[in-house]
């Protein structure tokens, strides 16, 4: 598919990689709809790229809801669907004090990482179902964002590290049930990237984990998973498939 001219929403478009991801459609000339729950993120950078703001909460329908009608009314339906918004969180099973990890922190990961990205998948697949074929069959496409910790997570990323293998493995699933109304699906799976939240540790430390990729020794720049999506986006032939971006890094175990 093509990406000018088109309509995408970007979830968790106001930073890190998803705001990569709006810049990049921007650029490539589609319509982009920046969804975040972080209003003033997501003014920030839809003003920059001649976008549209929508705050959203893709772990709430009615939230959701309004921001792809408000995207819709403005752009038309989105042909192309970005999921990129998450969270980290890392903690222990049992803690040093003995206690049991709390089950809440397990399970807000789960329903953001997981279950939010779902929620966008299945609101949007449905308005997209309603669009007319491109020439090649194509009505649209869905990227997610998988991660690492899918395959190799470290002490203490049991949420995060369930919620990412979760989208990995509904990527075929999601791929094959929805190839009936010619919507492409597939997942990327970053590593260590250089966005704002990993940027708040100390220099040192960015530099001990830039030196654990073995190439090239540093971190990623959310430019280059923007582009990787945009790729995907565009290569129709590329269909419920998981990517690793990580300059072959696998995860110690600490």
């Amino acid at each position: 598919m093509k990406i000018q001219g088109h309509s995408a929403i970007v979830t968790g478009g106001g930073s890190g990689l998803g705001e990569a991801v709006a810049r990049e459609l921007a650029r490539q000339g589609a319509q982009v709809a920046v969804l975040d729950i972080n209003t003033a993120n997501a003014q920030r950078v839809a003003a920059e790229i001649g976008g549209l703001a929508c705050t959203a909460d893709i772990t709430d329908t009615a939230s959701l809801t309004a921001a792809l009608d408000a995207a819709e009314s403005r752009h038309g339906t989105a042909r192309l669907v970005m999921n990129i918004a998450g969270i980290g969180t890392a903690r222990r099973v049992v803690g040093k004090d003995g206690s049991a990890a709390p089950l809440e922190d397990f399970e807000r990961v789960i329903r953001v990482n997981l279950i939010g990205t779902y929620n966008v998948v299945r609101l949007t697949a449905a308005r997209i179902c309603t669009l007319a074929p491109l020439d090649d069959g194509e009505r649209g496409f869905m990227l997610m964002t998988a991660s690492v910790a899918a395959f190799d997570g470290q002490v203490g990323q049991e949420a995060y590290a369930a919620s990412k293998g979760g989208i990995v493995s509904m990527t075929l699933p999601l791929a094959r049930d929805l190839a009936q109304h010619g919507i492409r699906v597939c997942t990327v799976a970053p590593g260590l990237f250089a966005t704002p939240l990993l940027q708040q540790l100390p220099l040192e430390v960015q530099q001990s984990l830039a030196a654990s990729i073995p190439f090239p020794k540093r971190l990623g720049a959310p430019s280059e998973f923007a582009a990787l999506a945009a790729h995907i986006a565009t290569n129709v032939h590329l269909n419920g498939e998981v990517i690793r971006l990580d300059g072959a890094l696998r995860m110690a175990p600490r």
